[in-house]
């Protein structure tokens, strides 16, 4: 998995002034972001406690900070050894067709990751990241898709019920009214 903010060369090239002034630029504006949803209270107390009533072992959200290149920029755990926080997403697998998918309200519950017909490269994007089970709601601002707010099952596949997708609805469309979220 790459990031945007690691410069990237080949052979003995180095990144160019203007390259690195803009991943510095970028690498500014997602901390900030970071640091404003980590402070702010909707986002905290939307996030813990569906991390703690759906039982499962990370809720993240998942920002676009351009058209579907994204960054996870807050997560709830059930333990430290599945951060993910500042991971980037699988750009090969994300594009304009989904993200019309979720612009228009689209929630992807996985049950199984290993048996789910899903693209290869997005199977494989999961599994890297020890997801099992995965649950995924958009994050719709009055700009658009603002993001993701996902959830994942990392030691066992599990069908998620419409209780559980009930409640990450409603916190995706309390997280869209977040200060921290609106502004950005």
């Amino acid at each position: 998995m790459t990031s945007p903010l690691t410069p990237h060369s080949s052979g003995n090239a180095l990144p160019s002034r203007q390259s690195l002034s803009r991943q510095s630029g970028l690498h500014r504006v997602i901390s900030h972001l970071t640091e404003s949803l980590q402070q702010d209270m909707l986002v905290r107390q939307t996030v813990y406690p569906l991390q703690t009533s759906l039982q499962v072992d990370r809720i993240v959200l998942y920002h676009f900070y351009r058209p579907w290149k994204g960054q996870v920029t807050y997560e709830a755990l059930s333990d430290g050894r599945y951060s993910i926080l500042g991971s980037t997403g699988a750009d090969d697998c994300f594009n304009d067709e989904y993200a019309d998918l979720y612009l228009t309200g689209r929630i992807r519950a996985i049950a199984d990751v290993n048996r789910e017909p899903i693209h290869e490269c997005h199977r494989a994007f999961l599994q890297s990241l020890q997801i099992k089970a995965n649950l995924v709601v958009p994050v719709l601002t009055a700009s658009g898709l603002w993001g993701l707010l996902i959830a994942h099952h990392c030691r066992s596949a599990h069908p998620w019920t419409d209780w559980e997708i009930e409640q990450m609805q409603k916190g995706a469309e309390a997280l869209a009214a977040a200060p921290s979220i609106r502004a950005s």
